[in-house]
């Protein structure tokens, strides 16, 4: 499995990583105590596993902090790099670091690599969530910040408002139908040395049947969802996150990594997806 380092860090983590987030309706039902299908992703994210990556996404509000545990229970803790993220209700200090704290214990972790913000907050200070975080880095309990669903504007906010740290990373949907970090956060996270975690790497599911995809991906036997990936996970920055849901999908997902398509390929896909003007 290929790694590379993860931001401006020294540490190196697979190229492609796993999400957790699976849908609104499973997260209501999971609250409800109802966890349909639970065996299934465990056994998708241990695939993953298994199959070298390192990296697996989550959150407190997705509900899958607990599967993420039992998928990761027996491995050597320093192999892995396991992502989370406290809501945007959560971003005054005392109430970050009891959902911090909360999400250790469904992890059973004693820290999380990555914390991130999920979103901003219109009524709580960066400077006070960014306080905080600097706080729990020191404390061990974290060992990067990052944020999610940033615009450009929030995120240089976000970085100025930490004192001893940088931001590791950003959080966002990106995929070859989606190009608009191109024109901000991706000038701005190549600027900062920063990852690019891209959620929704495969445009909902619209490139797994793109015609297009799929005939660049028969030069190289390789499905359109590989082909999908393969062009995120060829940008030196950016960590494809795509739902780890199945096995089956999780195995195919594995296949994207260890090959490079042609520079023409690569021109044809992005002329056929070209970002927005």
């Amino acid at each position: 499995m290929d790694s590379k380092s993860f931001g401006g860090t020294a540490r190196q983590v697979t190229s492609l990583g796993m999400g957790t987030y699976y849908d609104f309706p499973w997260i209501i039902m999971s609250q409800l105590g109802v966890v349909g299908g639970a065996e299934a992703k465990v056994a998708a994210l241990r695939a993953g596993l298994e199959g070298g990556i390192s990296l697996i996404d989550t959150a407190e509000v997705y509900n899958s902090e607990p599967l993420v545990a039992k998928a990761i229970e027996g491995l050597p803790r320093e192999d892995l790099f396991i992502a989370t993220k406290v809501t945007f209700t959560h971003l005054r200090h005392d109430a970050l670091v009891r959902s911090l704290e909360r999400s250790l214990k469904r992890l059973k972790l004693g820290y999380v690599d990555l914390y991130q913000v999920h979103q901003p907050s219109p009524f709580v200070p960066i400077k006070e969530t960014m306080s905080a975080m600097e706080e729990m880095v020191d404390r061990g309990l974290i060992r990067y910040i990052g944020v999610s669903n940033f615009s450009v504007k929030q995120t240089v906010e976000a970085n100025g408002a930490l004192k001893k740290y940088r931001l590791t990373s950003i959080q966002m949907p990106y995929h070859l139908a989606d190009r608009r970090m191109e024109k901000e956060i991706l000038p701005y996270c190549k600027k900062e040395n920063m990852a690019l975690l891209a959620y929704y790497p495969l445009g909902h599911g619209k490139l797994t049947s793109s015609r297009v995809l799929s005939s660049i991906g028969q030069k190289y036997e390789k499905t359109a969802t590989q082909v999908a990936l393969n062009w995120l996970l060829s940008q030196d920055n950016v960590f494809p996150i795509p739902r780890a849901s199945t096995s089956i999908h999780v195995t195919e997902d594995i296949g994207s990594v260890g090959w490079r398509m042609s520079d023409e390929d690569r021109t044809e896909l992005e002329k056929t997806y070209p970002p927005p003007t």
